[in-house]
């Protein structure tokens, strides 16, 4: 057994960077992920933006990714994508899945789950357009979740997308790309304590109607 392995049992910390109370707490959960969000920009976390996004296929079996956040507001979060990804056929199929923004500097973590919907193409174009370059070339190349023969078949691809696009001033966007908006039932803002008390605090709604609870950590 590896050293790492057997540290692993005693590998703790002790969570006391802060507090959260339903007095602190905004009126809204979008007004507190971004409360939150901007205290973690301040932060110098590590691309903050970044949340895992878990979905499952028909049958259940799940996956997760780190996707970029590129939005939210009173309508959901919102990330974009490959249409033809292995994630969104998930979402695709089932029409719900959850994301954490996993803030471990600030020993927080924000929980969201809901249904989803794809978001508007003007919506899809306006963040497009602000894309760099490669990052749009890059879209069109890749068949995203598909097995490819190496990273030279990407390449190559590439190659075929630069020289097709050379002479365009701007990139379109491309017909099997753009955004996902998660409609949240459920967001939950964590905050860790001492001895393992952490601070979970629960916007839920049910008939369109919001209420805060405390959950046992």
């Amino acid at each position: 057994m590896s050293e790492t392995n057997v540290a692993l049992p005693s590998m703790r910390v002790s969570y006391e960077a802060g507090a959260l109370n339903e007095s602190s707490l905004a009126a809204t959960w979008y007004e507190q992920l971004q409360l939150w969000f901007d205290e973690a920009v301040r932060a110098d976390l590590i691309e903050p933006n970044a949340m895992v996004l878990a979905t499952a296929d028909t049958n259940g079996i799940p996956s997760s990714r780190t996707v970029l956040c590129k939005g939210f507001d009173e309508r959901g979060v919102v990330f974009f994508t490959n249409y033809t990804s292995a994630k969104s056929h998930d979402l695709k199929a089932t029409q719900v899945a959850a994301a954490t923004f996993p803030w471990l500097g600030l020993q927080r973590q924000v929980n969201v789950r809901g249904t989803v919907e794809k978001v508007s193409s003007a919506e899809t174009a306006e963040y497009w357009a602000e894309r760099p370059r490669g990052s749009q070339l890059g879209a069109w190349a890749s068949p995203q979740s598909q097995v490819v023969a190496g990273r030279e078949a990407l390449k190559s691809s590439l190659s075929g997308i630069q020289r097709r696009f050379a002479d365009a001033e701007k990139v379109p966007v491309p017909p099997h790309w753009g955004g996902w908006r998660i409609r949240p039932d459920y967001v939950e803002f964590w905050q860790g304590r001492p001895d393992r008390l952490h601070d979970r605090l629960r916007f839920r709604r049910s008939n369109d109607l919001w209420t805060v609870e405390r959950l046992a950590p």
